[in-house]
């Protein structure tokens, strides 16, 4: 076989989480009941609440806010690309 027919080895899971860290980040929908899993030491928060978390490319939450909006004004603020996660 070949030299040129061989696969480099694929990321190690460590370098892939940092993939695009501090440039692509994504919202996404959340309960208030979620937050202290999401954001360890967080203040508590009324049970039932719909939230919004701003989370940049290797899981780290970066904005919490109340209204989508604001989330995605976080992600400008920063200058971060917002990509879709489904």
């Amino acid at each position: 076989m070949s030299d040129r027919f061989v696969r480099p080895p694929p990321l190690a899971p460590e370098a892939f989480a940092h993939l695009g860290e501090g440039h692509v980040a994504y919202v996404r929908e959340m309960r208030s009941e979620d937050l202290g899993r999401l954001v360890p030491g967080a203040p508590p928060v009324p049970p039932g609440m719909k939230l919004w978390a701003l989370i940049g490319a290797a899981g780290t939450p970066i904005v919490i806010a109340d209204d989508r909006d604001t989330a995605v004004a976080g992600a400008e603020e920063n200058d971060l690309v917002m990509v879709s996660v489904h």
